[in-house]
Order: C-alpha cells, then sequence, then structure tokens
C-alpha cells in the first residue's frame, strides 16, 4: 500500500492558521464539494499533521464526501521540546483545549460551519479526542479512535455523547485492554470496539490500514447522516 496515493475526488485544499491563546497552529483543510460533514484529526504522541497514516485514512474520508483538518496540536518550538521531555505529548487536558479551539474554529470558517463535525484521535490524541468531546456534546457527531489511549480521557469518558469506534489492531495487547475497560465507561448511545486481525499498534501489516479508513469513513458518514443538522451550529457559544 502506498500511504501517499493520489486519490481522486474535487475538494477545496488550503493551508490555515489557527490561533489559540498565544500561538498559532498550522493546517491543512480539505473540503470535498458537497461535503457531508468535517473530522478534526488528534495525532498522537510525537506526531504531526504530516502523519503519513492520518493522511492516508483522510484521502479515503475525502473519497467518501467528508472534509478533514489535519493540524499540528503542538508548535514546532514545543515539539522540539517535546522531544526531550515527552511533557506535553501526555499532557491530556493541554491537548483537548488545543482541539477545542479548532473545532471553534471550523464552527466560524465559511467553508465548514455549516458541517457536522467529528473527531479521529490517534494513540494519545485519542484521549484527547474524547476529553474535548466531553466539553463539546451538542457539538460533536461521532467519533473515531485509531490504536488509541481512551482511558487517558478519564472521567471524561461518562460525559462523551458522541457514538465512538474504538479501533485497535489483535496484535497490540495492552491496547486492547485499555480499550475495552474504556468502552465499559462510555455511555454515549453508539459505541463499539472492532478488533482488526493481524495489526499491531500502527497497522503497518499489509491491508490493515486500509480497513481502519474503511471503518472509519463508514461509521463518519452514518452518523453525519443521521445526527440533526441542528448540533453542528452550536460550537461558536459552547
Amino acid at each position: 500500500m502506498i500511504l501517499d496515493q493520489k486519490l481522486e475526488f474535487d475538494a477545496e485544499r488550503r493551508e490555515v492558521a489557527i490561533d489559540v491563546d498565544d500561538v498559532t497552529l498550522d493546517g491543512t483543510l480539505v473540503v470535498p464539494r458537497d461535503a457531508n460533514g468535517v473530522v478534526l484529526f488528534a495525532h498522537g504522541s510525537g506526531s504531526s499533521r504530516h502523519s503519513p497514516r492520518n493522511r492516508y485514512v483522510a484521502q479515503i474520508l475525502h473519497t467518501q464526501g467528508t472534509a478533514t483538518l489535519l493540524f499540528d496540536l503542538l508548535t514546532r518550538h514545543e515539539e522540539s521540546m517535546d522531544q526531550y521531555t515527552g511533557e506535553l505529548r501526555f499532557d491530556i487536558p493541554f491537548l483537548a483545549k488545543r482541539l477545542v479551539a479548532a473545532t471553534r474554529w471550523i464552527a466560524n470558517d465559511a467553508s465548514t460551519r455549516d458541517l457536522k463535525v467529528g473527531y479521529f484521535g490517534a494513540s494519545t490524541g485519542a484521549g484527547a479526542a474524547l476529553v474535548a468531546a466531553a466539553e463539546l456534546p451538542k457539538v460533536i457527531s461521532a467519533i473515531v479512535s485509531r490504536g488509541g489511549r481512551p482511558d487517558l480521557a478519564g472521567s471524561a469518558l461518562g460525559l462523551v455523547r458522541a457514538p465512538t469506534l474504538l479501533i485497535v489492531g489483535a496484535e497490540d495487547t495492552p491496547v486492547i485492554a485499555m480499550n475495552r475497560e474504556a468502552l465499559s465507561h462510555l455511555k454515549c448511545p453508539d459505541k463499539k470496539l472492532a478488533i482488526i486481525p493481524g495489526a499491531t499498534h500502527l497497522f503497518e501489516e499489509p491491508g490493515t490500514l486500509e480497513e481502519v479508513a474503511k471503518l472509519a469513513a463508514e461509521w463518519f458518514s452514518r452518523h453525519f447522516t443521521f445526527v440533526p443538522k441542528a448540533q453542528g451550529a452550536s460550537a461558536k457559544s459552547s
């Protein structure tokens, strides 16, 4: 599989800058024509918007008519410091705050403000996505976690209202246990744990990342279709 393969779709693509407190976060926004929703990607430990795996998933979502925002949760300076300390990548409240700010940015951008909103979280980014979703219960329509650490969301799990899909590799034994425990604490109306046969934590095995993308596309498409559109307008005031 070529992670950066070019897939055909009619879409607007632009680089964006998201102001959060006293910093600016860089991102890439892609909005297909007649988009059915927009998914914000929360990257995992030591990763960025250039993650080839998340970019591949985003490309598949585009072909299904779903817009995406891949953005850096950390500035370049913060990334440089985090390479040595490893502190920020596990600071879930800090990362969730950045994700909430990006969600509010999406709600005010002309090309996405009328779209339903979802989160795709990987590794520690999944914990941040769940905490952010708990803060914005009327805004987030669906969540997908890839090899995530939903356990890091702690007590926020019980406050998540968005339908949540947890995807884990069958060979990623410790993370399976964490996800099963987190699933038991989720009280959202639709929740599911999907285990991909033969996959390890990074889904590097042939066909496994394709399966992740397929499951994610189906989950977002289903919940973007059936969640009332009025929910998407609440981000401005939440």
